[in-house]
């Protein structure tokens, strides 16, 4: 018997949901109420590729080697020091009698749910990778439940394209949910070029920021934002000297403690919200106590409904915001 949420796919430990095992069943064949997916490519969180490429030295053979050994390991991708994974596109593979998710056979779909709970199995030994990038060519395959998430990927946009705007597609609509609540506010992004951030600031405005300011590490980074504060978020002070104070406050680096310093960048009763999986949740709780920091917290959530969309739209729709999307896409 399958269980919506996977339950019958946890190999190790017993009794806990697919995101907080070790180990997953990855194997081919499909429950009644579960889809497979020919896996064409992954889309590694920024947390965990930094991570694994600041352990290896920007060795791009290496971090390939450990990928693979983490699928394999595990079942499913999910970097064991940041507990993060990414999420995928492929085509629609085969689909269960009794799936609720409404997909059918060679629909091309972006998952909308972590890898970290995902079956999955690389069968390339992802060859076409160099391991120097967040965007992984692969050959595979992967298993949705029945309440997991994915969207059919628009036929207007590059997929590799869609595939970055769908990973993060969860901050901006819980950017924009936020800041309606504040009249003529000042939102600050921590990260105000990257792929979250930059999508972040665009639904601030649109939800009616009267004043955003991306903080961002380098000058570099700084010329592509207008009106964009220049500190390390990493420091408290100057961060603080950046923004002045802020009413909401996205964090959504992919590097350490950056906690204290979304504090005091925010104004008293403001709302810090942390989308980033390098965030330390205890230090942000512990540090609001000792600095008395009278802020609302949350721990960004990657589904908001019609998330989905609403990131799309602003991709679509603002033009700044493409233009950094496709520079990181050729970079990368």
């Amino acid at each position: 018997m399958t269980s919506p949420v996977g339950l019958h796919r946890v190999l190790r430990p017993g009794g806990v949901l697919p995101q907080a095992a070790t180990r997953l069943d990855a194997s081919r064949e499909i429950g009644p109420d579960e889809v497979r997916i020919r896996v064409e490519r992954l889309n590694l969180d920024a947390a965990s590729f930094r991570q694994l490429a600041t352990k290896h030295g920007g060795d791009g053979t290496a971090v390939r080697a450990e990928v693979l050994d983490i699928i394999a390991t595990r079942g499913k991708m999910q970097n064991p020091v940041t507990g993060s994974g990414g999420m995928l596109i492929g085509t629609v593979d085969e689909v269960g009698p009794e799936s609720p998710l409404g997909f059918k056979p060679g629909d091309r779909v972006a998952t909308l749910v972590s890898l970290t709970l995902t079956p999955l199995a690389v069968t390339d030994g992802l060859v076409g990778w160099d391991g120097r990038g967040e965007q992984v060519p692969c050959d595979g395959y992967a298993i949705l439940f029945g309440r997991s998430i994915a969207a059919v990927l628009p036929a207007d946009l590059d997929p590799e394209e869609a595939l970055a705007v769908l990973d993060v597609c969860g901050a901006p609509a819980l950017t924009a949910r936020v800041v309606r609540g504040y009249a003529a506010p000042t939102v600050a992004v921590l990260g105000g070029a990257g792929k979250s951030g930059s999508l972040s600031l665009a639904a601030a405005r649109r939800a009616g920021a009267v004043r955003t300011v991306g903080v961002v590490p380098t000058e570099e980074e700084a010329a592509r934002l207008a009106a964009s504060g220049l500190a390390d978020a990493r420091d408290p002070g100057a961060l603080a000297r950046a923004v002045g104070t802020a009413d909401a406050t996205v964090v959504s680096v992919d590097v350490p403690g950056c906690e204290h310093g979304a504090m005091l960048a925010t104004t008293a009763g403001g709302t810090v919200i942390f989308f980033s999986m390098a965030t330390s949740f205890a230090a942000a709780a512990l540090g609001a106590e000792g600095l008395a920091a009278d802020v609302t917290m949350l721990i960004g959530n990657g589904y908001v409904p019609g998330h989905a969309d609403y990131a799309l739209d602003l991709l679509r729709g603002e033009p700044a915001v493409r233009a950094l999307f496709s520079a990181r896409l050729t970079a990368h």
